[in-house]
């Protein structure tokens, strides 16, 4: 995994109806569609992904709890 972001604080997500989940502080990658970015962390014998909204994203963005490389 080619990290291109990171987690620097409270950063949740859901799988399908069940509780939030959090994504561990740390190296993310990060890709962006038109509606959603799909977040992947771990190493390499336990990666994960999940894709989240878009204009969430941003918000993680703009709270500085995603920090872009």
């Amino acid at each position: 995994m080619a990290a291109n972001a990171k987690v620097t604080g409270n950063v949740e997500y859901r799988a399908g109806d069940g509780p939030l989940i959090l994504i561990p502080q740390g190296p993310i990658e990060v890709e962006l569609a038109p509606d959603s970015a799909v977040i992947s962390w771990g190493d390499a014998g336990n990666i994960q992904t999940t894709a989240i909204p878009l204009a969430e994203y941003q918000r993680y963005l703009s709270e500085g709890v995603i920090q872009s490389d």
